[in-house]
């Protein structure tokens, strides 16, 4: 099953805000089920580094959750997506109603996004096989949908707490809710299709009927 989400290749926590995107028959939401969840977790599980709990039972691999974890690692995700995007917009003084997040208040998303960093302990390893490339992988002692819940939340601190959050901007395209980085100096827009309705969209105004 592949994630609804767009992957747009950018950060991870501006990856997770993007879980809430829009179409012409309004906004959706690729974290609605455990289904879902299950595949926006494998679509990212490269580039995120989580790995099982740490023990002795436990593989060093992707994580893999049953669907009793699926449900409440789902519920912690979409909870820490919310704040995000409530600070994405905080960010980006983003005046899209579509977009809006559910957590209100900025107060309550920073404080929903420091409980969620210091959820589960969590701490980095290194894996280095002969003949292969090291990799740095996120281990804890707890459930491995609560760790990477908090790996997740500490990279978006370390985002927001960054000058990276300077280049955060909210894709103003007709019906648009992502948000993307803006990694080059004439990038308007989260993507081309984005960028082709925009265009688009401009040129109806300019020539439609009745306009002087």
């Amino acid at each position: 099953m592949e994630t609804s989400a767009p992957l747009l290749g950018e950060p991870l926590p501006v990856e997770l805000m993007n879980t809430a995107w829009a179409d012409r028959d309004g906004v959706h939401d690729a974290l609605r089920d455990p289904g879902g969840v299950r595949a926006w977790l494998h679509a990212v599980s490269a580039r995120t580094g989580f790995t099982a709990p740490d023990g002795p039972d436990c593989p060093d691999g992707p994580v893999d959750l049953t669907d009793d974890e699926l449900g409440r690692f789902g519920d912690r995700l979409v909870g820490l997506r919310d704040a995000l995007r409530r600070l994405a917009a905080e960010v980006t003084a983003d005046p899209r109603p579509a977009a809006a997040s559910r957590t209100r208040e900025l107060e309550a998303a920073v404080t929903a996004l420091n409980r969620a960093a210091g959820e589960s302990p969590h701490w980095s390893v290194l894996s280095w096989t002969p003949g292969q490339e090291p990799s740095r992988h996120t281990r804890s002692h707890g459930e491995a949908g609560s760790a990477a819940v908090s790996a997740l939340a500490e990279e978006s601190i370390a985002f927001f707490a960054q000058d990276a959050r300077n280049r955060l901007r909210a894709c103003l395209a007709p019906g648009c809710v992502l948000y993307f980085v803006k990694n080059h100096p004439r990038r308007e827009w989260c993507s081309a299709g984005c960028g082709n309705r925009a265009r688009s969209a401009r040129h109806y105004q300019r020539h439609r009927p009745g306009t002087a």
